[in-house]
């Protein structure tokens, strides 16, 4: 089942992103949580296999200054280790895709580190192209 993300999933999402790499406390995303699911700008779905949250996508829509209409991105999917490979990440993406189409918007981008070929690989099969490059800096690191 995919249904709507809520604060009591803290926990169980805290622990996807710790399995993506992102070290993440229950009261970090806690906090998170009440930012991001009042925002209508957001999206963030949940997988739920017999009654645990087992995978997630996070999305956000916006205008910008290349297009006249508003894009959507692909924040964050994950899926569990022990429920990848069942269909979950398909069906969590389709579920995103078709709130963007409710939402009007035909434009979807998301990043994958360099390292991740899987995903690289799972994002082309759904028929997501490569098109450009990210660049980050960390502006607290570089002394700013």
């Amino acid at each position: 089942m995919i249904r709507a993300a809520c604060t009591s999933d803290a926990a169980a999402l805290a622990g996807l992103m710790c399995e993506l790499g992102y070290q993440t406390s229950e009261s970090e995303m806690q906090s998170r949580l009440e930012k991001i699911l009042p925002d209508p700008h957001y999206c963030t779905l949940v997988a739920v296999a017999e009654d645990r949250v087992c995978g997630m996508i996070g999305t956000f829509a916006c205008y910008s200054f290349e297009h006249n209409d508003p894009g959507g991105r692909i924040l964050a999917l994950v899926v569990a280790k022990a429920s990848r490979r069942s269909s979950i990440g398909r069906r969590l993406v389709a579920a995103a895709e078709n709130d963007f189409v409710q939402r009007n918007i035909t434009r979807i981008a998301v990043n994958t580190r360099f390292d991740r070929k899987d995903a690289h690989q799972f994002y082309e099969s759904l028929g997501y192209i490569r098109n450009g490059f990210r660049f980050v800096k960390n502006l607290a690191a570089a002394g700013q």
